[in-house]
């Protein structure tokens, strides 16, 4: 099935994978995969695995990164750091065989603080160009064969930004365009931050083809000091034949005509209080009608009713979660099979949620000693997700709760991954601090 159709039908109820058992998607192009919401229609995918069981191939890495890596076809696409040399790369690997098929430096520099790096965001490709971003703001674009087609730093043509971290959104391609959001602070922090212009909040589309701009709003909201600050990425939905962009952070939540970047409506705040540290991770998420916003550091989940438009107050909401009970300070909540899968990091729980009404059908407990800030993901039936340390938890995506299988694919010294497992071709990809696994039958 051509792919643009295939993800046009998926992401219009979000409904249609239970209703067409028989489709796979094959490819995982984007950081949240074929639908831009953590699944896939993947089948056959191993029950166990570990280090030494059902591993295709191990590929190491220069150095770690939170990033997920992009499978389309016969190539595997990897956002990386190298340590030793302090330089950023775009790697792509043989999807057989992990073999790298070529490498190349992206940039010098790799980090601003020690819990993240420049090579956090994840890559996204649509099956002719492979687009690289870093949290320096430098963007490349690179065709299959490993020829860079054009490459700009979104800080140097559009100011230094202001963030307390090294940031860190991933790029979004759709509908013919590349996404980017900067949700920053009005005023310079740590002395990051232009001074020669106004520190706006803005979503950017720009041609895949060309890196050029083709449109740019600014994107205000009413937050103070770090709570301006998003690392969520750019998400699409479709509901009842509208196209949007959702965009979170900024203590709200907007949705976006695609074509011009016209904001269709807005729901916030998930902070009253007008707390200055609420800096949010978790991006949007949206199926059954409904779009989820997680307000971070223990806050419930928001469900906004699709299709809102202006302003909209709390009538929009379709429910709001329990506080604490459903909550995720940094994971991205998974939408699979008429479900909301939520895992809240601090309590290292994962909840099943019904999107009409927000009701819990189950919260388990899959035994992590460490934390766990990687998003889940699931196919067949399943959810995975890792920890911080690498120990690897397979979930059925069940009406109850069942841990089917946990292995511990970190090495020593690994304490603070966050990638997720993307599952592409009948396998699953594993990043760990310097490995990446191929996990298959």
């Amino acid at each position: 099935m051509n792919y643009r159709i295939f993800v046009l039908l998926s992401i219009t109820g979000g409904l249609v994978l239970s209703r067409v058992p028989s489709l796979r998607a094959e490819n995982w192009p984007q950081w949240r995969g074929p639908f831009f919401n953590g699944s896939t229609t993947e089948k056959g995918l191993p029950p166990h695995f570990s280090k030494s069981e059902n591993v295709k191939w191990v590929a190491d890495l220069p150095g770690p990164s939170a990033a997920t890596p992009v499978i389309w076809d016969d190539r595997v696409f990897v956002n990386s750091v190298d340590q030793q040399a302090g330089t950023l790369q775009a790697l792509c690997l043989a999807r057989a065989t992990g073999k790298t098929l070529w490498q190349h430096e992206t940039g010098v520099g790799i980090s601003l603080d020690e819990k993240s790096n420049f090579a956090s965001p994840s890559p996204v490709t649509d099956g002719k160009l492979v687009w690289f971003f870093y949290g320096n703001g430098q963007l490349a674009a690179f065709d299959f064969d490993g020829k860079q087609v054009w490459s700009r730093n979104i800080q140097k043509d559009y100011g230094q930004f202001a963030f307390q971290w090294t940031f860190g959104s991933s790029p979004t391609f759709y509908a013919g365009r590349l996404y980017l959001q900067v949700l920053q602070r009005d005023v310079p922090v740590h002395g990051r931050g232009r001074t020669d212009g106004p520190l706006d909040s803005f979503l950017l589309a720009l041609d895949p083809k060309t890196g050029k701009e083709l449109w740019k709003v600014v994107r205000p909201n009413d937050a103070r000091e770090e709570s301006k600050e998003s690392y969520a990425t750019p998400i699409p939905f479709t509901f009842n034949g509208r196209p949007e962009i959702l965009v979170a952070g900024g203590d709200c939540i907007t949705g976006h005509d695609p074509a011009t970047g016209k904001e269709l409506w807005r729901w916030g705040t998930w902070n009253p209080d007008k707390i200055t540290h609420w800096r949010l991770v978790p991006s949007p998420v949206a199926g059954a009608g409904v779009e989820l916003a997680c307000g971070p550091k223990g806050a419930p989940v928001f469900s906004v009713k699709a299709g809102g438009k202006g302003n909209l107050d709390d009538s929009g909401l379709a429910w709001k979660g329990a506080e604490r009970e459903i909550s995720s300070d940094v994971s991205t909540p998974l939408f699979y099979e008429g479900r909301f899968y939520i895992l809240n990091s601090d309590r290292r729980t994962l909840a099943r949620v019904v999107p009409a009404s927000g009701k819990i059908e189950w919260t388990g407990e899959p035994g992590s000693q460490a934390k766990i800030e990687s998003s889940p993901t699931a196919a067949d039936g399943k959810i995975y997700f890792l920890n911080h340390r690498g120990d690897v938890f397979v979930v059925e995506a069940g009406e109850q709760f069942k841990l089917l299988h946990k292995t511990a694919m970190g090495d020593g010294g690994d304490n603070n991954l966050r990638s997720s497992i993307a599952i592409a071709q009948g396998c699953l990809f594993i990043r760990t601090g310097s490995k990446l696994y191929c996990v298959g039958n």
